[in-house]
């Protein structure tokens, strides 16, 4: 680390549970953000910000006017750019020092693979199921940790899916998928603008405590959040061990976390 880093990163690096180590970790760490709105905004902009070494930001939307009441990467400047290109803009201007790859596509089940298994950990900030569940079940064949948030009118939540530990649960655990789930969507319901800033901002705390190993993450719990009285609530969840995703990891049976 060089003495640029080291007083760009000082404030990290004073905190007695970080340090040197776990500013090294993130400068290591290799993300994958699924959506480039309203929640992968505050989101990617906070690991950026905190020298995350690769990140890897993924969208295949483009930018409307109607976003930049909450989708703090775009600009009125960048209206009609592809997201994730407008995105690595300003991600490169905020930090000049970490590599932001831009891809401008909705990932497949084969790219999607290829970018799961390349990275170190995931953060789900997409707007619909298909895209959460196709996004958990490459995590769980990579068994790489998945961090989900999301928001709608005033209501967000979010939850940590480490399927490194046999003892996760998965999205699928918590969330089944079902093909006649409700799916609310931004344009047609509304969203207050700073609770996906709120919700995104906590999935960045919630991946950087993954990388370096601080505290306790939100595995097994949902934080859900109604803006309106600004009260917080927490789930607490386990694994099913008839989970058609999660049951069987890597070939061996679930483990039942105890009562």
């Amino acid at each position: 680390m060089n003495d640029e880093e080291l007083l760009r990163y000082a404030r990290h690096i004073l905190l007695d549970e970080f340090g040197i180590e776990g500013q090294d970790r993130l400068q290591a760490a290799r993300v994958l953000i699924v959506g480039a709105g309203g929640l992968g905004s505050p989101a990617a902009a906070y690991l950026a910000a905190s020298g995350v070494g690769h990140l890897v930001l993924a969208d295949d939307d483009e930018v409307e006017l109607s976003n930049l009441q909450r989708q703090i990467l775009h600009t009125t400047d960048r209206v009609g750019w592809p997201k994730a290109e407008s995105g690595k803009h300003m991600l490169a201007a905020l930090n000049p020092q970490i590599h932001i790859q831009a891809l401008v596509q909705r990932l497949d089940d084969e790219a999607l693979d290829e970018q799961v298994g390349l990275a170190d950990l995931v953060l789900d900030c997409c707007d619909n199921f298909a895209t959460r569940h196709a996004v958990n079940r490459a995590c769980v064949k990579h068994r790489k940790p998945l961090v989900s948030g999301a928001a709608i009118r005033f209501s967000g939540q979010i939850s940590v899916f480490d399927l490194r530990r046999d003892d996760a649960p998965c999205y699928h655990c918590l969330f089944p998928e079902a093909d006649d789930a409700e799916e609310l969507r931004c344009a047609t319901t509304g969203v207050l603008a700073p609770l996906v800033g709120i919700v995104g901002s906590t999935q960045a705390a919630e991946a950087i405590k993954i990388l370096t190993g601080m505290g306790e993450t939100l595995v097994g719990r949902m934080l859900c959040l109604n803006a309106l009285d600004m009260q917080w609530q927490t789930l607490r969840f386990k694994r099913d061990p008839a989970c058609l995703v999660c049951a069987d990891r890597d070939g061996q049976p679930a483990a039942v976390p105890p009562n």
